[in-house]
């Protein structure tokens, strides 16, 4: 490791040794390593697989698992999503139960552990609609792990059956609920969500929600969407927030840094807000910077193949990632917003993407259990 630190500058060595002791990183720090270039970028990458390798023995976990999109009718209007559409629109659909039904099913039938279940919000559906999903899942096998429903979609239900968060999420962890996916967080900087998602939860509200689930046993993820119009401040105080969140309840399993994809949706085109688009070493400082941030608090961080590529995933291995996410079998968010990447990945493929970055592969549950090594 003394090697690796030879010929940096001091303030960004005292920062890495700090890591490297399990000491807490502040937010000031955290930021003086979103900007490093040269030799101190990969004194970061050093530390960043060692704390992982220290952590996960150079093992790295994914999940077989399945998305449903159960529709894509939305009245939000995000400006980075290409995903939604008004009801009228010939694309929109909106599955039926027994579709939902016989998509489980299959995954079933194909090995996948967790059925992952999200989608717009669609004003003409009822609660019932979403309580009926959960028990279609659970029908065809208990011990399908279902990982389902935003906080923006909790926020949505708990107004259409007219009660409180905490008592909307309990009517789901009764019906079948396990865990919940921590998306629509964007970035949680209001000054931001204000522009690029300005009919969304705020902050607060996205904080409350996801405390409430941990509260109640039920885990969530962690995300961040980023390259669009925030700037590294904004980066870090959301990380900032996540650690605080983590540090009161324990209730997040991973940590998902998910890049904006350009290519169709809307925020792109807005000539007032020009973004910071990102590149290469941006992706890998910030996951570098999340392993370091994020020590002792998750241990999880996972890449997205989706939105990466595979082969900038497999690069991210070594560089603080320890979890390659699931084998999908239906991805459409990313793809409708121009992702180039496709909608699955066998578990061969992705034991092979895993080897060839001198990693050992083993197949997880939703919460960490390792089932399979290969």
């Amino acid at each position: 490791m003394a090697a690796a630190y030879n010929h940096i500058d001091k303030k960004v060595k005292k920062i890495l040794k700090k890591a490297e002791n399990s000491e807490e990183i502040t937010k000031d720090e955290a930021l003086e390593l979103l900007k490093v270039t040269g030799n101190e970028f990969f004194a970061l990458q050093n530390t960043a697989n060692n704390l992982c390798f220290q952590k996960k023995n150079n093992v790295v976990t994914f999940v077989i698992n399945r998305n449903i999109n159960f529709t894509n009718i939305c009245y939000q209007g995000c400006r980075f999503c290409s995903f939604s559409v008004p009801n009228k629109e010939k694309d929109a659909f909106l599955l039926s139960i027994e579709e939902i039904h016989d998509k489980t099913v299959q995954a079933y039938h194909s090995g996948c552990t967790e059925i992952c279940i999200q989608g717009g919000i669609n004003p003409d559906l009822n609660f019932e609609y979403y309580l009926d999903i959960l028990s279609i899942v659970k029908e065809v096998n208990r011990n399908l792990h279902i990982h389902a429903f935003s906080p923006q979609e909790i926020f949505y239900m708990a107004k259409l059956h007219g009660t409180s968060i905490e008592e909307t999420l309990k009517e789901l962890k009764k019906a079948g609920l396990d865990s919940v996916p921590g998306t629509a967080a964007e970035i949680l900087v209001d000054k931001v969500r204000k522009i690029i998602c300005p009919k969304k939860i705020s902050t607060a509200q996205w904080i409350n929600i996801i405390k409430t689930a941990h509260n109640l046993d039920i885990p969530t993820t962690s995300t961040i969407m980023y390259g669009h119009i925030e700037d590294l401040i904004d980066r870090v105080e959301h990380l900032h927030i996540l650690r605080e969140i983590q540090k009161q309840t324990s209730g997040f399993t991973e940590f998902v840094p998910l890049p904006f994809v350009n290519e169709n949706p809307i925020l792109s085109k807005l000539p007032n807000f020009p973004l910071r688009l990102h590149y290469g070493m941006g992706d890998l400082k910030l996951f570098c910077v999340a392993r370091l941030f994020f020590n002792n608090y998750i241990d999880n961080i996972q890449c997205s193949w989706v939105k990466l590529g595979p082969k900038m995933a497999q690069v991210s291995l070594n560089y603080g990632v320890n979890d390659f996410s699931g084998t999908l079998m239906e991805e459409n968010i990313s793809k409708s917003a121009g992702a180039d990447y496709g909608e699955y990945l066998s578990p061969q493929e992705i034991t092979s993407i895993i080897k060839t970055a001198g990693k050992k592969p083993a197949q997880r549950d939703t919460l960490y259990k390792i089932l399979k090594f290969y």
